[in-house]
């Protein structure tokens, strides 16, 4: 009996955390102690924003991955119930839900690994700065809860536009004495994800063969596809090369129309995040060699961020890859790229500053 009781309070301890303080007085199983039985020796992980339409998606690609051993899973609505759905799946990964800002603290401390979806998405007829008002004030305060509960942990931010995000949670982490700029990471996979894939339909191969470098920003003109640098080594006529820019440019907006007023891009958004959180987790075990593309603090070009191939390792984003060699199409791309991104930042920087 006494065993089935334990069960049960380790079972109830993972899904509603609030309980599991009441019970742990009465239990040895301290929550700082519950695992799966067998689980392997992972990293902890918090996805924020995770009953959202990104959020679902990566929490359960992200509880089928065996690097993970905790899954926190924090939102302002519904995080109970896709904390017990996510929970039932027969993987490693111990799940728990938080919900609400009270319980941001809980969900943060000790994690590896914070990926943060949370936000609104763009709707038809939305720019990406309409949505800034809105999701600047959410990323402010979930990071100032990284700031005070796990102020080393890796950050990968996906809430748009990041072309200003990633500077605002810079600010805040400036601004709390813990800003590390290689542990920022903006998530700008889903462009590379869109390029490799549209680049292999022009090409006719299969994409898992192609790479494509894409360096700037994570929005229109700031998106820049280095066709030039394609692997395999490719050769594109003038056209194609504006077909394909143009496509990886806009890929969001074709996902937004077809969608009709029903979302955004969701789901190859949530491929693409745990791509890369899968990178980092790579990076963060020791593994080497792992090199994707992020929109980080850099000194490539003139401006404070930028997004190039970056090394991942224990310490997040340990080297920045120059441009390499571009051609005239990508040097002019790159002078647009540069000036619509220096505004975004600033914009980013002034909402912590003003």
């Amino acid at each position: 009996m006494e065993q089935t009781n334990q069960r049960i309070a380790k079972i109830s301890a993972h899904l509603y955390p609030s309980n599991s303080q009441i019970m742990e007085d009465s239990s040895e199983l301290m929550r700082a102690n519950c695992r799966a039985k067998g689980g392997a020796p992972g990293f902890k992980v918090a996805i924020l924003g995770a009953a959202g339409g990104i959020g679902q998606p990566l929490a359960m690609l992200m509880k089928m991955n065996p690097l993970v051993s905790v899954l926190h899973l924090y939102d302002v609505v519904n995080a109970p119930g896709v904390t017990a759905d996510i929970s039932h799946m027969d993987t490693g990964a111990v799940v728990r839900g938080f919900l609400g800002q009270p319980q941001l603290e809980s969900a943060l401390t000790g994690m590896d690994l914070v990926i943060i979806p949370a936000g609104v998405p763009r709707k038809p007829g939305m720019t990406r700065d309409d949505l800034f008002n809105i999701n600047a004030g959410i990323v402010r305060t979930l990071c100032e809860g990284i700031a005070k509960s796990c102020p080393r942990a890796i950050v990968n931010l996906i809430s748009n536009p990041v072309n200003s995000t990633v500077p605002i949670a810079a600010e805040v982490f400036k601004k709390a004495g813990t800003y590390d700029p290689k542990r920022l990471l903006g998530v700008t996979m889903l462009d590379v994800v869109r390029a490799n894939t549209f680049v292999a339909e022009v090409l006719g191969l299969d994409p898992r063969e192609v790479d494509v470098p894409v360096v700037g920003g994570h929005a229109g003109v700031t998106i820049l596809p280095l066709l030039s640098q394609v692997k395999p080594p490719s050769s594109f006529t003038q056209q194609e090369i504006e077909y394909l820019t143009n496509r990886i440019q806009n890929g969001g907006t074709e996902v937004v129309e077809a969608k009709a007023g029903a979302g955004s891009a969701t789901l190859s958004m949530a491929y693409a995040a745990v791509k890369f959180a899968d990178a980092c987790l790579r990076g963060l075990r020791g593994d080497a060699n792992v090199v994707e593309c992020s929109f980080v603090s850099s000194q490539v070009t003139e401006l404070p961020f930028f997004a190039t191939k970056v090394r991942l390792g224990r310490n997040g984003a340990e080297e920045v890859f120059q441009l390499g060699p571009l051609n005239e199409y990508e040097r002019i791309g790159l002078e647009k790229a540069k000036t619509e991104l220096a505004a975004s930042i600033q914009k980013g920087v002034s909402f912590i500053k003003k």
